[in-house]
């Protein structure tokens, strides 16, 4: 499990040096640098998946596309060359990238692993120095890691069916949820997320955590007859048939996507999350706080970036209902760099669900515009 993440001149941040968290909750203002924490991880990841055997790092590939070396170094003190460091309570790793500023990928100029570093390594698997024997569960978090944006695919006729040993996650735009569920419909999820009252395989399961947005939610995945296809029925009530997923709102589809990724994950994975509260009502959202407490409470490792105030109070619920820990959740609200204010700072839970401090911007202009409506403020 990520503990710490460590950048230096990648993009908007000089040097970062961030706590994460079972669940770890990134906000702020907009290009502020939220997208880039979950990016750096991204770059890791899409390297080390479709380049096993890379000693560059791949600035453009499936799930991002970041242009060239220009585009990710520090604009402002940055030249060439960028750091990036994850850590657990049990290993740390840490890269130097460089490369000239119009290249699309920039090579390794050093690993260190551990502490232990290799300069200009020849040979790596996986971004780790073959020279240096062992597993790395970190590394196999960050290979396998789930990553899903903001834009999310709405409602489809169909959805693709792909090969399950290829396609193991729901994909970036949540694309393979449906063929993901479909492939792994009879697998058990993790025992401590299962809904007492529905089997514990994962379509029942889906379907039972889909309800909790969805009152008398309903779901059926067929296979297409002699396609590499899928279709999603969906229903709201028990009197009536499947619909289309054009029958039943956006929200489903923004939700759906989420659960499946986390019912098919195993303890220790990694997700990454853009806005999980896109086209949900504000008590959805919460709900969505909740879940996402319940899903790290249970192993597997949630690094979120929202707008929603109802998706942090989803999780102060939780917090304070005892759902899971104080010490077991980050918040990090971001902001542009001032020599007045720090770029990061990151306020403290207690176990009541209570924020130690709430700087200026941190989820306050609901107060703001109260207080407009009293005439107290502009």
């Amino acid at each position: 499990m990520i503990t710490e993440i460590i950048l230096d001149q990648f993009k908007c941040f000089e040097r970062l040096i961030l706590p994460i968290k079972p669940l770890t909750l990134l906000s702020g203002t907009n290009a502020s640098g939220k997208s880039s924490v979950l990016q750096s991880l991204v770059l890791l990841h899409q390297t080390m998946h479709d380049h096993e055997w890379a000693i560059r790092l791949m600035l453009n590939g499936k799930e991002l596309k970041l242009g060239t070396v220009s585009d990710v170094v520090n604009k402002i003190s940055g030249r060439r060359s960028i750091e990036i460091g994850i850590r657990s309570q049990f290993e740390s790793h840490y890269w130097v990238f460089e490369g000239e500023r119009n290249n699309m990928s920039m090579a390794i100029n050093s690993v260190s692993v551990s502490g232990d570093q290799i300069k200009s390594p020849r040979k790596l698997q996986f971004l780790a120095p073959e020279a240096m024997a062992g597993s790395y569960p970190l590394l196999e978090s960050i290979q396998s890691l789930t990553y899903i944006t903001a834009e999310r695919v709405g409602p489809r006729e169909f959805y693709s069916l792909e090969d399950e040993q290829e396609t193991n996650t729901v994909g970036k735009s949540g694309e393979h949820a449906v063929g993901l569920l479909y492939n792994g419909r009879d697998k058990p999820v993790l025992f401590d997320l299962v809904i007492d009252g529905a089997p514990p395989t994962r379509l029942r399961q889906v379907e039972a955590y889909m309800q909790t947005f969805f009152p008398n939610c309903g779901l059926t995945v067929q296979k297409v007859p002699q396609a590499n296809a899928v279709t999603l029925g969906l229903r709201t009530s028990e009197e009536t048939d499947y619909h289309r997923p054009i029958h039943v709102g956006f929200g489903f589809t923004q939700v759906f996507p989420i659960i499946v990724a986390a019912l098919s994950a195993k303890a220790g994975d990694v997700i990454l999350i853009e806005n999980p509260e896109v086209h949900l009502h504000p008590a959805g959202q919460a709900l969505m706080g909740q879940f996402l407490a319940k899903i790290s409470k249970a192993g597997v490792q949630v690094i979120l970036d929202t707008h929603s105030d109802h998706i942090l109070n989803g999780i102060r619920r939780s917090v304070k209902s005892k759902g899971i820990d104080a010490d077991e959740v980050a918040i990090h609200f971001f902001r542009p760099k001032t020599d007045e204010v720090a770029q990061v700072h990151s306020p403290l839970l207690d176990e009541n669900g209570n924020l130690d401090t709430w700087p200026e911007g941190f989820f306050d202009q609901f107060d703001k515009d109260m207080d407009y409506f009293a005439g107290w403020g502009k």
